[in-house]
């Protein structure tokens, strides 16, 4: 069982990955995140019968882990600030255009509520509608209505 577990865990590494950089500001916390989704999905792991898909288990328990831990951390939450990389790195002003606006992007799903933001993560990983529903427990009609509604935000919010 714990070599099944390894190979599922270093095939599908990148959900835990994308859910920690979604949901944490730093290495340290983004660290702190990785190892607690491992263990819950290590805790989980016994009860998964292949029901649904591998990648689908791993994000419905990385999601929940991290807006778990969010919930726990939100009486004491310190804010941390990202490293100002186009001052690190000069580069032409194409890139640092798109660095701003990656940045501002990333602003923008930072105001958004946890829910949303799992879901941002799934449409941005090119999940299908039905997985999202599948991961996130609501309908396939639902996520494109809350999809559009959370887009219509972000253009709201970087576009004034």
């Amino acid at each position: 069982m714990e070599k099944e577990f390894i190979k599922i865990i270093s095939e599908h590494q990148a959900i835990i990955l994308k859910t920690c950089r979604m949901y944490c500001n730093d290495q340290l916390d983004s660290e702190d995140l990785f190892q607690e989704i491992i263990l819950q999905l290590w805790r989980s792991y016994p009860k998964f019968n292949g029901a649904s898909k591998v990648s689908t288990w791993m994000y419905r328990i990385g999601l929940n882990t991290a807006i778990t831990r969010l919930r726990k951390n939100s009486r004491r939450r310190d804010t941390y600030p990202l490293s100002d990389k186009e001052n690190e790195f000069p580069e032409s002003d194409m890139k640092r255009i798109d660095l701003e606006y990656d940045r501002e992007l990333q602003a923008a799903i930072d105001t958004l509520n946890k829910f949303d933001k799992a879901l941002v993560m799934l449409y941005l990983d090119e999940k299908s509608y039905k997985d999202m529903a599948e991961i996130m427990g609501i309908s396939e009609s639902n996520i494109g209505v809350k999809i559009n509604h959370i887009k219509q935000k972000l253009k709201t919010i970087l576009n004034p």
